[in-house]
């Protein structure tokens, strides 16, 4: 028992989910939400209220543009998609406190959150086989 309550309380330390996510930032929590996908995944949608620091350039550009006082939440494409652990341990690297949120932006966008491109905010849609359908 010891065992799985250790692993899963670590767990939670280290991802959190979209829902979590956009909760933090409706409550106003402090946070820095990064996508860390390429310059054309981030330029075809994005999550609103993220940054753009692609996960092969953390190591070069994170400690002049994050705030190393505030909690990250990185983000890549989905749960086929490793790139959100490997900004995690980048960041983890240069000593912020990191999570992953799991999912990725597939289920941020699946799920109904706001979502922005290169042209603005994209109409909000929710895949009811993963999301209670909101008014």
């Amino acid at each position: 028992m010891t065992d799985a309550l250790s692993y899963f309380t670590a767990k939670l330390e280290h991802e959190t989910d979209a829902s979590d996510v956009y909760d933090a930032q409706r409550s106003g929590d402090r946070f820095v939400f990064v996508d860390v996908r390429s310059d054309e995944a981030w330029a075809q949608g994005h999550a609103v209220g993220a940054v753009h620091l692609p996960h092969r350039e953390i190591a070069a550009r994170a400690a002049d543009e994050i705030d190393r006082d505030l909690d990250v939440v990185v983000y890549c494409w989905s749960p086929g998609c490793n790139g959100g652990t490997r900004a995690a341990i980048e960041f983890a690297k240069l000593g912020y406190r990191v999570r992953e949120m799991i999912g990725g932006f597939e289920y941020w966008a699946r799920e109904g959150y706001p979502v922005a491109n290169a042209h603005g905010p994209l109409p909000r849609t929710y895949d009811p086989l993963v999301a209670l359908v909101r008014s």
